[in-house]
């Protein structure tokens, strides 16, 4: 665990995983169907880490292909606005497309469109990951859409024994989505292997579930990866959060708002929680800066754009009396 926490609190970041073009409806509210308006930004879950990491004053770098076109274009910028590293980024020619996801600011009924035909980020290769200079970064971090598709799958898993090899720990988003992975037996394979490779696991408990069997395996499932001296955040929507590590279990509650959409909690979750241990935080106040992160992202529009600075979360805790009770 102390190689764990010694790696995040060098605050540098490698982080493996798909950038996105996001297009919501505007004004809030409004459904995509009637939409007349959209606000565009960066979107996709590794880049939304990296953006929010940034924010938090960390240094983060996406290591990911993109588009040789300008969809591809746009979300490099958007990147460099953020403050992300885009040394390790790969323009690719061809038919391959970034991702591209529609979506609503509004909770009831919400409609979330993603694009991942031909998806760019898939063609990330061996030799993309071999060329990363490990020993720039504190951690690396993965978001499990890596996973569903070749050669992406293997050269991640090809960056984990790298990574291992220069001593950095390995921080997993297990990120399930269903549409990209050609089967759930072979998701529920990969990602648990992904799993058990990791030193820091993060996931809800509908993906720790997948991962098991069924819904109600979930906790057993964490408790067993945690038995193997993994850290891992058993999140449970408005029920907050179960943290195991070193043989505890730590339960921290949330901070409510009202949300104006459902998505991007857990990329800001990520964030804040890593912010918070690389500044030597106790674990505790570092999963509740990542639960107000999150709370941060659900209340505004968009991802990347919605992710806090440090002075936006300090403003936003100070503001509130604590998270509720469990």
């Amino acid at each position: 665990m102390s190689k764990l926490i010694d790696g995040i609190r060098k605050g540098r970041f490698a982080v493996f995983g798909r950038a996105g073009m996001d297009m919501f409806a505007d004004p809030p509210g409004t459904a995509v169907e009637e939409a007349e308006s959209f606000r565009s930004d960066l979107g996709g879950s590794s880049a939304n880490i990296c953006a929010g990491l940034c924010k938090l004053g960390m240094h983060s770098a996406l290591i990911t292909s993109v588009s040789d076109d300008a969809v591809g274009r746009f979300c490099t910028n958007r990147l460099k606005h953020y403050g992300v590293d885009t040394q390790y980024l790969k323009v690719l020619g061809g038919e391959y497309r970034i991702s591209l996801a529609v979506y609503e600011s509004r909770i009831e009924d919400f409609q979330l469109v993603i694009y991942r035909n031909n998806a760019v980020d898939f063609q990330v290769t061996d030799e993309d990951v071999d060329r990363v200079d490990y020993s720039d970064f504190g951690a690396l971090i993965t978001a499990g859409t890596v996973f569903a598709a070749e050669p992406s799958r293997g050269s991640t898993f090809r960056a984990f024994e790298n990574a291992r090899k220069a001593g950095l720990p390995i921080i997993f988003d297990i990120d399930y989505r269903p549409y990209s992975w050609p089967s759930p037996e072979v998701a529920a394979e990969v990602l648990t292997r992904a799993g058990e490779e990791s030193d820091l696991i993060v996931g809800n408990d509908e993906e720790f579930g997948f991962m098991a069997g069924g819904i109600e395996k979930g906790l057993d499932k964490a408790r067993e990866l945690a038995a193997g001296g993994r850290m891992v955040i058993y999140k449970m929507g408005h029920q907050g959060a179960l943290t195991l590590a070193d043989g505890q279990e730590i339960r921290t509650g949330i901070y409510p708002v009202t949300a104006v959409k459902p998505n991007g909690a857990g990329d800001s979750f990520m964030a804040g929680l890593l912010a918070a241990i690389a500044e030597d935080r106790p674990l505790e106040e570092a999963v509740l800066r990542g639960s107000a992160c999150a709370s941060i992202v659900v209340s505004q529009p968009g991802c990347a754009p919605a992710m806090p600075t440090t002075a936006e979360l300090d403003a936003f805790l100070a503001e509130r009396s604590g998270p509720t009770d469990v």
